[in-house]
């Protein structure tokens, strides 16, 4: 093994003041590894030229191997990789590139993708200087100078390299005439009323950290570098144009400038902390919340505009995959970002290779802590070598002796062993899918206590952001596979990654059941379900086609993903660590199953039993008790005001208040809850709520006239992504309400959400099946998902449950009847669907 041993001018060298002969580096004497012991974590930096990344490797007690040994845990280049460098790691091997990090990190390429984003979504990414792709976008350019010509408006443009950095090349014009047509650069709108420090111009170098982009997670580091011009600054002319010191802000291009300060305190030089320029805006009284806000936003729009280019090439160089397992890249980022006289952070560029030399020690500060906090996080074990070993060679045992694999079907296999055959596969992808999820808990167990000066920026813990997030990265998935193969479209969407534990559980206790059930039936051909007669014939029956989405179609309402049918999936092989009967983890309270036997159903009810009637098709309760009130304006459904700070606020606290509150507290926020509910009311466009409460009357009376109408809409018609939209308009309504009631913004750590998502789960099950039962009296009841619970129910939060099933009915037959009578025209169609109270 290779001594991790000092460069000959390190070698008893003290602390010093400024830059040394080479970069300002640690006193004291460094730990050297004389020989590489068993269970230690290797590193190969034969690709880097900064020394802060061996001084940090040496502190992390990672051991230095040979330049040509790769089968280090952690390999680091300053340069981007080759795909096939990639492709060729291990699982337990971490490198610090992701492939196809270059459409955000080179200029020409950042300005297509960001132009694609702009065209949709103008609002959301006003945050970089118009910029032309030379020579392709050259016309286009003379006209908007031809433009500002006949305005009499007269500015500055910038021109970069396609692909440089360090400043080179970089140029101010005035005289657009004489730019060359046929050369490749980009011409940016000179930002010329920047914010200025004591006269001078500066930018921010951020640092960012991407440990993963299936699924992405961004970090921010707190920290970082404020970059100062050595001139002062004055609004650019004809005479200044040529002066670089006075309007750029790159240190490889100050450094050079006599004016160029190297003093070593906080408050001066012309390179400082980040830290103490927050601290500078605090003492000014400017918004420094708002200004984090700001930056953060800035970097997570920007990489959803980088993440299906950076996830398809990470999977075509990691095939086989599956989605949520530990990624084998990582990236640390370097973010410059121009403040203008508002404040309001510039996109300039993106490094995917920034500097990390150390010629001062505010860089040694800053630097040494971006390293040592990021390779902190990524939790790299000496174990996963051996782990990684021990999975390859299961795995090959299993292929040999087909050991957890599903047996293959002959031509001549039965409708019975079809359906065992299924019920296998989809048991075998959702363990698969389970061991992800909770290897996905315990990384963000690691994450939180891990995160020393980092600060997680996506997902983000206000959820309001998140689903504002979601909508843009969606918006960035169809942008990139438009017009792209469907094979390709297939590849990149997968409909069980977003599950939740619960969830995932609640259907591998569905297939239980499902596989029971068949079982007890031998070979005989299962019955028609419930309401299938009834769709058969009416089939016949004219509904208008994509009327539902164009209900739904407004840009202000965020849906989640549904979790489509596993019918098609492949199937993969079985995790080792899930071949034993399936057990909730802490993280996922067991709240949910389903009863085997009509004897449990007759034991629950025998609990005590809420007032509130659960609705039958023929036997109608009062419409005072199912529709007391409305999902309308009234004070029930206010919105959470919008804050990036909210959800950082509560995710420390959240969890502590919720214990801290006393059974009679909770009961009364339970009631509180119930009386909420029943306020509400179904409302429907475009009509008052007594003629809302007269439709929804005439539908139950004339029920036997509705009832194929209804079975055919929502079990035909609808596919499980409307389905997932009509029990949306009852879920975002419930959750404003337990978000004022409680005092919660994050209202998915209430135990009483937490049943009213088995409940949502439940009504959506077997396309949608499960609602569908509640106006029947035959099959099963949504209320067995409670009866094997290890989790008390109390009355009141059945009966919570109750109403929430009653409104979901209400919506779906209100919904039904707004569709059937609009005949899929837009025509009178009432702005309120535009708000989802």
């Amino acid at each position: 093994c290779c001594l991790l041993s000092p460069p000959p001018e390190d070698q008893g060298a003290s602390p010093v003041n400024g830059p040394s002969v080479g970069s300002y580096r640690s006193s004291g004497k460094r730990k050297v590894h004389t020989k590489k012991k068993k269970g230690t974590i290797t590193a190969n930096v034969a690709g880097t030229k900064y020394e802060i990344v061996r001084i940090v490797i040496n502190e992390m007690d990672f051991i230095k191997t040979r330049d040509e040994d790769e089968t280090a845990n952690l390999i680091w280049n300053d340069s981007a990789v080759q795909h096939e460098k990639i492709a060729e790691l291990r699982n337990y091997q971490r490198i610090n590139h992701f492939p196809g990090m270059g459409e955000i990190c080179r200029k020409d390429c950042l300005a297509r993708n960001m132009s694609k984003m702009i065209k949709c979504q103008p609002q959301e990414y006003s945050f970089i200087p118009k910029t032309w792709i030379f020579p392709a976008e050259y016309t286009q350019f003379q006209n908007y100078v031809k433009e500002l010509r006949r305005k009499r408006k007269q500015k500055t443009f910038i021109v970069k390299p396609a692909n440089g950095a360090m400043g080179h090349g970089i140029s101010l014009i005035r005289n657009c005439e004489k730019l060359p047509a046929q050369e490749h650069f980009i011409v940016q709108e000179y930002l010329d009323k920047p914010f200025l420090m004591e006269g001078y111009k500066f930018d921010l170098r951020i640092y960012i950290l991407v440990t993963s982009c299936d699924p992405l997670r961004i970090f921010l580091y707190n920290d970082g570098l404020v970059r100062m011009g050595t001139e002062k600054y004055h609004a650019p002319s004809e005479a200044n144009l040529s002066q670089l010191y006075m309007h750029l802000t790159n240190y490889s291009v100050n450094k050079h400038n006599e004016n160029f300060e190297r003093d070593e305190t906080v408050d001066k030089g012309s390179k400082r902390s980040i830290s103490w320029f927050t601290e500078f805006l605090r003492i000014n009284d400017y918004d420094v919340a708002k200004f984090w806000g700001d930056v953060s936003e800035l970097v997570v729009k920007t990489l959803i505009v980088a993440e299906p280019h950076v996830l398809h090439a990470y999977r075509m160089c990691r095939p086989g995959q599956p989605p949520g397992s530990d990624s084998v890249c990582f990236e640390v980022l370097g973010f410059d970002i121009i403040l203008d006289r508002k404040l309001k952070p510039w996109l300039l560029e993106i490094n995917r290779a920034p500097s990390f030399g150390t010629d001062q020690k505010i860089d040694y500060d800053v630097k040494k802590g971006v390293l040592l906090n990021a390779l902190k996080l990524l939790n790299i074990r000496a174990s996963d070598k051996k782990r990684n070993l021990a999975q390859q060679k299961a795995e090959a045992q299993r292929r040999l002796y087909g050991h957890g694999s599903t047996k293959k079907l002959s031509a001549a296999s039965s409708d019975w062993e079809k359906q065992r055959h299924t019920l296998e596969r989809r048991r075998e992808e959702l363990k698969e899918r389970l061991a992800q999820v909770r290897k996905q808990i315990s990384r963000e167990e690691h994450e939180k206590q891990h995160l020393g000066n980092y600060r997680r920026i996506y997902p983000p813990d206000d959820k309001l952001l998140l689903e504002k997030y979601e909508s843009l990265l969606s918006a960035a998935f169809q942008t990139f596979l438009a017009g792209r193969a469907a094979s390709l479209q297939k590849e990149m969407n997968n409909p069980l990654k977003r599950m939740k534990e619960e969830d995932i559980l609640d259907l591998l206790e569905q297939c239980e059941l499902d596989d029971e059930k068949l079982m007890g039936k031998s070979s005989r051909q299962r019955g028609p379900k419930v309401g299938e007669r009834e769709i058969k014939v009416s089939q016949r029956v004219s509904f208008p086609p994509n009327s539902l989405s164009a209900v739904f179609s407004t840009g202000r309402m965020h849906w989640k993903p549904p979790i489509k049918s596993l019918k098609t999936s492949p199937a993969p092989s079985a995790s080792p660590t899930l071949s034993g009967p399936i057990r909730r983890s802490i993280s996922c309270p067991r709240s949910i199953s389903s009863l085997s036997s009509p004897s449990e159903v007759r034991a629950l009810s025998t609990k005590p039993s809420p007032t509130v009637p659960i609705a039958t098709p023929l036997v109608r309760p009062s419409s005072a008790t199912l529709r007391s009130h409305s999902l309308s304006r009234s004070g029930s459904a206010h919105r959470v005001p919008h804050s990036n700070s909210l959800g950082t606020i509560h995710s420390n606290i959240g969890d502590p208040l919720i214990n801290l509150r006393s059974k009679e507290q909770e009961a009364e926020l339970v009631r509180q809850t119930l009386a909420a509910l029943t306020a509400m009311k179904i409302r429907l466009p475009g009509k008052t709520e007594e003629e809302a409460e007269a439709v929804l009357d005439e539908i139950l009376d004339n029920w036997k006239y509705h009832k194929p109408k209804v079975a055919s809409y929502w079990l035909v018609k609808l596919d499980s992504t409307k389905q997932r939209k009509v029990l949306d308009i009852v879920r975002t309504n419930i959750r404003s309400a337990l978000q004022r009631i409680w005092r919660e913004p994050d209202v998915e750590s209430l135990h009483l959400y937490r049943l009213f998502n088995r409940v949502f789960n439940r009504l959506l099950w077997s396309h949608g099946q499960g609602l569908w039962n509640c106006f029947s009296n035959t099959g099963s009841s949504w209320e067995t998902i409670f009866s094997k619970s290890s989790e008390v129910v109390s009355p009141q939060e059945l009966q919570c449950c109750r109403r929430l099933v009653q409104l979901c009915r209400d919506c779906l037959l209100v919904v039904y009847k707004f569709v059937s009578e609009s005949r899929g025209s837009l025509t009178g169609l009432s702005p309120e669907w535009d708000d989802t109270r």
